[in-house]
């Protein structure tokens, strides 16, 4: 690094600068050198260069760096990539992911699963990786652009002939003597015409155009700022939701994260007839679904939202009926048709509590599946509802789960408080279906659980006293606040790479010193270019120099 320098023009430099930020003499000790200068952000220093950094330097050092940002991005997509090898939590809509990767994928799902891969981009450190990339942007670009600001802002036109001859593309030849002043001001006008900003003095002379060029890759970055703001504050409740919902025909079902609740009024779906299918199709022996339809009504909830022990009150606020690729939409959030059951599932049971002793009943109790009261009073006796299995099964341990959230095989434990009954209750364990008391063994479980089996009996007395759904329709529920955001940060990235691509920031200088024109140009890329159009303009001066004879080999 270099110290503080001061130049023959009488400017202090910064440490670290390589040119004088003044009138541009390499400031490298490098004496007559020929090397072709570093005009990346024209020789001014910038903060990651300093000589002794402090830990804040070394911060922001870090970040600064280009090779940093590469590998947190390749970090980041091996993060990605590993995020789609199985399914990700967020895409189930009945599954249990503790034991549905394992059941799917064996060993290697249970390990994925626990690695937390199976919810990677909303993993913390996922996150991280995000918001170092947001610094690394941010920090990328202030270290870099503001000496590139100052340097272009404040350009000195009179420049050190040193500067102009290490330049990549140079000129230098005699002029007749007397004339410096005349041929400057002549050659504002073939400069201008080539749309070229001048900025003329005596016999020195600063020409440039499409400067805006040179802030094209900041404006990139400001577009992924913006993209992963938006990216992360999707995380922020409210602003992004999508989940796939379970919506019974003929219930109201609150969308989460929401005061919303969703009603499927009726389902239908149309079969392809034989005449209709394919021959190949035909040979499958399955119906097609030609059209499926949920007939939906959108509410608002108004009061009593969040108190589970009222009733909400709920206002419609629209009526659709959802197809593949016909949503619902209302205000930012899309309900679209997804898949469809058709399988009958219980809604609800109203049995009766019998005393098998003495035969008395104590009336029925509506046990709802999805919702059900807490506590049942019957005549003596007190139903606690302790736990709800909607599909009952046995984990490896031999203990009670429920393999998904549909009721297939529901179950109920009850704390029962009453006569003859020890005053801390005892549990009783009811299925609905008589299949699955029969597979689980019912009173098998209840003569473990307080041997109330040969006490009480819950039993439905007809079929009258039970309401089945008769379909479901699985809805794909999307909300996405940030999704504005997001094709602003694109649209901002594409601005800046257009920038960067199609224009080019051009600028010639020229000195006359004792009859001696030195002229140098620099160009962002597309040096053939550069060179052509520095021979046009000295040939419209009345110098010949073929484009070749300008090119600086540097050495």
């Amino acid at each position: 690094m270099i110290e503080n320098t001061k130049c023959e023009c009488g400017h202090q430099n910064r440490v670290g600068t390589v040119l004088c930020e003044s009138c541009g003499k390499p400031l490298d000790n490098s004496g007559e050198s020929q090397a072709l200068l570093e005009m990346r952000y024209d020789g001014v220093a910038r903060r990651s260069q300093r000589v002794n950094p402090n830990f804040i330097d070394r911060i922001w050092n870090f970040f600064s760096s280009v090779k940093v940002a590469v590998y947190l991005i390749l970090f980041t997509l091996l993060g990605a990539m590993l995020g789609t090898i199985f399914e990700q939590e967020s895409n189930f809509i009945n599954f249990d992911p503790s034991t549905f990767y394992k059941n799917k994928y064996g060993q290697i799902g249970e390990i994925y699963y626990k690695l937390g891969l199976s919810h990677t981009y909303e993993s913390w450190w996922f996150v991280l990786l995000l918001v170092m990339i947001g610094a690394s942007l941010v920090i990328c670009s202030l270290d870099r652009v503001l000496p590139l600001y100052k340097a272009l802002s404040k350009q000195r036109i009179r420049k050190h002939l040193q500067f102009l001859t290490r330049q990549k593309v140079v000129y230098q030849g005699p002029i007749h003597e007397g004339e410096e002043t005349d041929w400057v001001e002549r050659a504002v006008k073939p400069l201008r015409r080539k749309r070229y900003r001048v900025h003329a003095e005596k016999d020195a002379l600063l020409a440039e155009k499409q400067r805006f060029s040179r802030w094209g890759p900041y404006i990139i970055h400001i577009g992924l700022i913006v993209f992963l703001l938006a990216v992360l504050f999707r995380g922020l409740p409210g602003l992004h939701l999508d989940q796939h919902y379970w919506f019974p025909e003929g219930e109201k079902t609150k969308i989460s994260g929401t005061n919303l609740y969703l009603e499927n009024e009726k389902f239908t779906v149309e079969y392809y007839s034989q005449d209709e299918m394919s021959e190949d199709f035909r040979k499958t022996g399955k119906e097609v679904p030609k059209m499926f339809e949920t007939k939906a009504i959108l509410y608002e909830c108004t009061a009593n939202c969040d108190d589970p022990s009222k009733q909400p009150q709920l206002r419609e606020v629209k009526r659709h009926a959802i197809q593949v690729n016909d949503p619902l939409s209302y205000k930012g959030l899309s309900a679209y048709q997804f898949d469809f059951d058709l399988t009958p599932k219980l809604r609800s049971v109203q049995p009766v509590l019998v005393n098998k002793v003495t035969g008395e009943q104590y009336g029925k109790f509506k046990l709802e599946m999805n919702n059900p009261q807490q506590e049942f009073k019957l005549g003596p006796y007190t139903l606690e509802l302790k736990n709800k299995f909607l599909d009952f099964s046995l984990n490896e341990q031999g203990q009670p789960i429920s393999k998904s959230k549909d009721p297939n095989a529901p179950a109920f434990l009850f704390l029962v408080k009453g006569p003859d009954i020890p005053e801390e209750g005892s549990q009783f364990i009811y299925f609905p279906k008589q299949i699955d008391k029969e597979r689980f063994q019912q009173d098998a479980i209840n003569e473990k659980l307080g041997g109330l089996q040969n006490k009480l009996q819950i039993d439905v007395l007809g079929m009258e006293d039970v309401d089945f759904i008769a379909s479901s329709s699985y809805l794909n529920i999307r909300i996405d606040r940030a999704m504005p955001f997001v094709w602003l940060g694109l649209g901002i990235v594409m601005l800046g790479l257009i920038m960067s691509f199609y224009w080019q920031h051009r600028r010639i200088w020229l000195r006359i010193d004792d009859g001696i024109l030195t002229l140098g140009a620099h160009t962002t890329k597309n040096w053939f270019g550069m060179r052509r159009e520095v021979s046009s303009f000295l040939a419209a001066m009345g110098i010949e120099a073929d484009e070749k004879s300008l090119e600086n080999g540097g050495k």
